[in-house]
């Protein structure tokens, strides 16, 4: 089993994450090669492919959102994820497992609801119109008053596979959180529960080379051991620095380490810094949790490749600035190559006439 150094798989990963080279692909390519975009707010997703594909406009993705080729939905982690509607179907019915234990950490304080008619009514509702959770809690509340009200909504959101409807998450727009069943949104429902194996190839082409840990980060799910096994004929393998296994897909990309990697902005929440149980592959061991507080994410930026800051971007009227403020101090070259993919930033994610980019003192 050859050993794999965290360069090595720092730019394996990179590679299949569309980091190394803008891609020439649409929008709903890269959707569905990502596997989804991790979603809970709006913006990200648009920023995460700018970063990855070649003229990337986000009116693009916000064309599939309109015409329903692409859905925000709780997928992977109990998290919303914008997924192409394919993946939507395939994707939801293989994590429900680990919403149905989920809901079982909340049975103490849904005492006396019968959950079968919670989902009943709760479907009729969102089925009729698109619904806000609020609407919805009131409602089952009227049904069963001395339950707890987030109980109730998280029986509905883990029962139910509820999609946010447009305009939420549409570029330029503003809406709030409006929810449907994905079967009225799309006109179709999920099949049946699709064995994992598919999904794991086509995590590894996206996130490999990977352990057993990762992928059920990544997916929120436990046992997936059973299914490597059963694929290890079709995989190639390797052991990290820690002499952790690794799975890969034997003709996936696979650079070598010195592969100049540029830098790159990540918007909060991008799934390259969230879907390894191990993240020393992007993370340095010194920047451990500071790509985040608590449940919040922060923009950053990747310099040769791993996590080197963060930045905040601010639109006010006709300008906008972007803030920079690396981890250790820069030299010329890193600070120059910064300041050029800001620039595209500025110029390819705002419409403001004005722009303003700012280093911050550095943060070590």
């Amino acid at each position: 089993m050859a050993p794999m150094s965290t360069r090595a798989l720092n730019r394996a990963t990179l590679d299949r994450q569309l980091l190394l080279r803008r891609a020439p692909w649409s929008a709903e390519e890269a959707v569905t090669h990502l596997l989804g975009l991790q979603a809970q707010n709006t913006r990200p997703p648009y920023f995460q492919l700018w970063s990855r594909l070649a003229g990337f406009d986000p009116r693009e993705l916000s064309g599939l959102l309109a015409d329903r080729a692409v859905v925000r939905i709780v997928t992977m982690r109990s998290t919303i994820h914008l997924h192409t509607a394919d993946d939507a179907l395939t994707l939801r019915p293989l994590v429900q497992a680990a919403r149905e234990r989920e809901l079982r950490a909340f049975r103490g304080r849904l005492a006396g609801v019968d959950l079968d008619r919670l989902t009943d009514l709760s479907r009729d509702m969102v089925e009729e119109r698109p619904r806000t959770m609020k609407e919805l809690r009131e409602r089952l509340l009227a049904e069963w008053p001395d339950a707890d009200p987030l109980a109730l909504s998280v029986a509905a959101r883990c029962r139910l596979p509820l999609v946010q409807v447009t305009p939420r998450g549409l570029w330029g727009r503003s809406g709030q959180v409006a929810l449907t069943t994905v079967e009225q949104w799309l006109g179709r429902g999920p099949g049946t529960v699709p064995a994992p194996d598919a999904t794991v190839l086509r995590y590894l082409s996206a996130f490999g080379p990977a352990s057993v840990k990762d992928m059920q980060m990544w997916a929120g799910l436990t046992r997936l051991g059973e299914v490597f096994e059963r694929l290890r004929p079709q995989l190639v393998t390797f052991r990290d620095s820690a002499g952790t296994e690794l799975f890969d897909l034997p003709e996936a990309p696979r650079p070598d380490e010195d592969t100049p990697a540029p830098p790159r902005f990540l918007p909060e929440f991008d799934n390259l810094l969230l879907a390894h149980a191990d993240r020393t592959r992007v993370i340095p061991a010194e920047y451990r949790g500071r790509n985040g507080k608590g449940n919040q994410n922060f923009g950053t930026f990747l310099l040769d490749g791993f996590l080197a800051g963060i930045w905040r971007l601010k639109e006010d009227r006709d300008t906008a600035t972007l803030q920079l403020d690396p981890f250790a101090r820069l030299g010329r070259a890193d600070r120059d190559a910064l300041a050029e993919e800001g620039e595209r930033l500025l110029s390819g994610m705002t419409g403001a006439g004005a722009h303003h980019l700012r280093f911050g003192a550095f943060t070590g």
